[in-house]
């Protein structure tokens, strides 16, 4: 069963069982990943629904970031709980240290030492931790450890 068929099931028994949040989220899901199909013109694959499935979750982290800020914690509980409905269908996700882990190896296994290596060492982390890591906590661990590394570089030869 691809992933775009069990989305419309779970949505038919959300109907059926009158749970207005799981029903209305897997509406906007569903939505989101056949406006995506309509942009590509063909039928989208696991991958790239699990794409518009990550997409969704992050733009409900910054909604609830949004509302967090402005008081509005009811509107932040909602955006939570519609991730936690997303999240069901998205990969495992990484923790903060197995993320630490990942970079350490990619960096290492590019010889990457400074800042500037910070899109080769994405380039080669992304497609590992797409949809299982939040890309903003990705991005900043890389810049730290690049930091660090070409700190360290510099006090070492010298310069």
């Amino acid at each position: 069963m691809t992933l775009s068929s069990r989305l419309q099931e779970d949505l038919t028994k959300a109907i059926r069982e009158r749970d207005e949040l799981r029903r209305d989220t897997l509406r906007m899901a569903i939505a989101a990943a056949y406006n995506t199909q309509k942009a590509a013109g063909r039928e989208l694959t696991d991958d790239e629904v699990l794409q518009v499935l990550a997409r969704e979750v992050k733009t409900r982290r910054e909604s609830i970031e949004a509302y967090t800020a402005a008081g509005r914690q009811d509107a932040a509980d909602r955006e939570q709980a519609e991730i936690d409905v997303v999240a069901a269908y998205l990969p495992a996700q990484l923790s903060e240290a197995e993320v630490a882990a990942l970079v350490k190896e990619t960096i290492d296994a590019l010889g990457a030492s400074s800042p500037r290596d910070m899109g080769k060492v994405m380039a080669a982390l992304t497609p590992t931790t797409r949809g299982r890591a939040d890309g903003k906590l990705v991005s900043g661990m890389v810049a730290r450890e690049l930091a660090s590394r070409d700190l360290a570089g510099h006090d070492s030869t010298g310069h």
